[in-house]
């Protein structure tokens, strides 16, 4: 069976990823390190398959994405959206926000997460695959 989280081939990418976070990146990491909402446990920079997602719970299966202007250009949305719909297919939830919604809205940001959290914890995951 092939390995679905953190494959070890990608894990140079990860690496990469974490030590250059984008501004909003950096800013939502802040509030959600150390299980400071809601004392859910967050990881950055999470391999699912070939793709990294920003933040990820493993408890809720809950991907977290902040897009930034590279999200906009020709192509990336459609990229974006068939990468969120294979991880969809395992299972995981998605969040997605834009780089202006942390930057001018962080607690509305935040309120959102915290809003799915509740959903996610009433009606559970279903096992891993």
């Amino acid at each position: 069976m092939t390995k679905l989280y953190n494959r070890t081939s990608e894990k140079a990418k990860r690496q990469q990823l974490r030590r250059n976070m984008t501004k909003a990146e950096f800013l939502l990491w802040q509030k959600l390190k150390g299980k400071q909402l809601e004392g859910v446990k967050f990881r950055t920079q999470y391999g699912v398959a070939q793709f990294v997602v920003d933040f990820y719970c493993t408890e809720l299966k809950l991907a977290i994405e902040i897009d930034g202007d590279s999200h906009f250009q020709d192509g990336a949305q459609e990229y974006d959206w068939e990468r969120q719909a294979f991880i969809e297919l395992v299972g995981i939830r998605f969040l997605r926000f834009t780089n202006n919604e942390v930057y001018g809205n962080l607690e509305g940001v935040l309120e959102r997460i915290i809003q799915k959290i509740g959903e996610l914890r009433n009606n559970p995951p279903s096992p891993p695959y």
